[in-house]
């Protein structure tokens, strides 16, 4: 299989990253590199391009460093909120994955990360607050303070209210109950009071 050597334009990936110069199978680079403008083929001409091309990749690596670390250092400073259902017992239904918190930046902070800058060992599955890890640059590294919270009530509560309702009922029973009763009690009574009103 004939091999040729290209410059590649832009990063590709298990390959190299834009300005390197790479040998590929000639099919490859004629077929797929080339066409899909990922890379030039290696020339004299082109090579003259090389050192503009690696000028304008050191100019945007320096502008991506710069603005990672102003968003590392806003993100720093924060407190992210993420609700999520749970059972009665208190424990998660599912978990909070690294697309989850790049949903959430999204939405909260219209933070638009890829989830792959955001580093959980793994997936958390309990309430309270954590920190992730975020990787937004391979020279910026920064913690992210999240706290998971739940959208169900108490476990609590739900039984307090309950037998709250339940003696109510009762009461309002009762208070039928002693209204059935209360004629025959007030005629009883109706005399004694005529009588103490004629003392008066």
């Amino acid at each position: 299989m004939s091999k040729t050597e290209v410059i590649l334009v832009k990063n590709v990936v298990g390959l190299g990253a834009e300005t390197d110069q790479v040998k590929v199978s000639a099919g490859y680079a004629r077929n797929y590199l080339i066409p899909e403008g990922l890379a030039i083929p290696l020339t004299g001409a082109n090579k003259r391009r090389l050192e503009v091309l690696r000028q304008r990749r050191a100019e945007r690596e320096v502008h991506e460093l710069n603005s990672m670390s102003e968003l590392g250092k806003s993100l720093s400073k924060v407190t992210l909120t993420i609700s999520v259902k749970t059972g009665e017992d208190g424990k998660m239904f599912g978990s909070v994955t690294s697309g989850t918190v790049a949903d959430a930046l999204k939405t909260q902070l219209e933070v638009l990360l890829d989830k792959k800058k955001i580093h959980l060992e793994k997936p958390i599955h309990s309430l309270g607050e954590h920190e992730v890890e975020l990787r937004l640059h391979s020279e910026v590294k920064v913690g992210l303070k999240l706290i998971i919270k739940s959208t169900t009530p108490l476990p609590e509560v739900a039984p307090i209210e309950r037998k709250d309702t339940v003696r109510s009922e009762k009461r309002g029973k009762r208070t039928e109950e002693v209204q059935e009763e209360a004629p025959a009690s007030k005629k009883a009574e109706e005399p004694r009071k005529s009588k103490s009103a004629a003392k008066k």
